[in-house]
């Protein structure tokens, strides 16, 4: 928002505010991105205090200014963050200054800390993108290393920033921890920390580490077991459950139907990979055969083609299904040895 004071002779002074942006992000640490404005415009007069920026000098360098700083705050709204590189862009053009407002490319999702550029690098990357952008609820299955749950906190992170969401709620079942959680030492968050390392890692990478804890703590990301979600309404909420192969049928039934009418949710998992006690079963197969054909729902499956980890990754995945069917076969044909034996004469 910016307010125009009229002065004699052409002049004039603003006063541009930006209270849904951090002040360090367009003014930067002890003001050096303040310096890199005032020597791209050294004519005018500009002072910074806290959300609120004054401009002053010539009418036609105030307007200028003015564009600029808009289309920069704009960038940084949309993006949650802005490189010295692409702001001396934006401050230094003249015209055609729409042309670099989206520097990354129009896929990009988000833009963490030091310039990293977070986005879709595979084909059904792109489809849980486009999924969940036409549906509340998405299934996004496949083996480790396909990116799902980075793709995952990505959209939500990119959800938060538009204010398309008030809050981020991520959850995995803690299921090495059982019913013996309460029995380990230290705070909850404590306890379950190792369960859900994986999405504070993915936070971190888009999101500068002040802000996370501050997210944290002001509850804007809740991070918690998927047992703690029970009588909750998730609501005006982007809410992320990992690894939902380890849920339960009643436990994933719980959660799907604590969401508010204004909450998105992506439900990643491997099939391959369930850690469950014997038992139990998984019911993340089932509630996707239960599921599949209600309208704002999607399923998108992913598979070696989308490993983004080590290459190695693909090939182990590749050689582990080799021999898990060899298993299956020889297991068969046992079975069909057994049978002939147990048949009269």
């Amino acid at each position: 928002m910016a307010t125009e004071k009229k002065t004699r002779g052409e002049k004039s002074q603003i006063v541009i505010s930006f209270e849904d942006v951090d002040p360090i992000e367009i003014l930067g640490v002890h003001n050096t991105r303040l310096a890199l404005i005032q020597n791209a415009f050294p004519d005018i007069k500009i002072v910074s205090r806290g959300n609120k920026i004054k401009i002053s000098g010539s009418k036609e360098e105030v307007r200028k200014l003015r564009n600029r700083l808009e289309k920069i705050l704009d960038h940084i709204r949309r993006y949650g963050y802005i490189t010295d590189n692409v702001m001396r862009g934006m401050l230094s053009r003249s015209e055609g200054i729409e042309e670099i407002i989206n520097p990354y490319g129009d896929d990009v999702l988000v833009v963490g800390p030091g310039g990293h550029v977070v986005k879709p690098r595979t084909e059904n990357q792109r489809k849980i993108v486009e999924a969940i952008d036409s549906n509340d609820i998405v299934f996004a299955i496949g083996p480790a290393g396909t990116g799902k749950t980075y793709t995952a906190v990505a959209l939500a992170v990119r959800a938060l920033q538009n204010k398309q969401v008030k809050r981020i709620i991520l959850t995995r079942p803690a299921v090495e921890a059982g019913e013996s959680l309460g029995y380990l030492p230290g705070t909850l968050e404590e306890k379950v920390e190792p369960y859900l390392r994986p999405l504070y890692d993915a936070l971190f990478d888009m999101l500068p580490a002040e802000k996370v804890n501050a997210y944290i703590e002001q509850r804007i990301i809740e991070i918690a077991p998927l047992a703690y979600m029970r009588g909750r309404t998730l609501d005006k909420a982007f809410i992320i459950l990992d690894e939902a192969q380890n849920a339960t049928l009643p436990q994933l039934k719980m959660f799907l139907t604590r969401l508010g009418p204004e909450a998105k949710t992506i439900i990643t998992g491997d099939l391959t990979q369930v850690d469950l006690p014997q038992k139990h079963t998984s019911g993340l197969a089932t509630t996707i055969k239960i599921l599949k054909d209600i309208d704002g729902i999607d399923v998108v499956y992913l598979d070696r083609s989308d490993v983004i980890r080590h290459p190695l990754v693909g090939k182990i995945i590749k050689a582990f299904e080799a021999f898990e069917e060899e298993q299956e076969s020889e297991n068969d044909t046992k079975k069909n040895r057994g049978s002939e034996k147990r048949e009269p004469n």
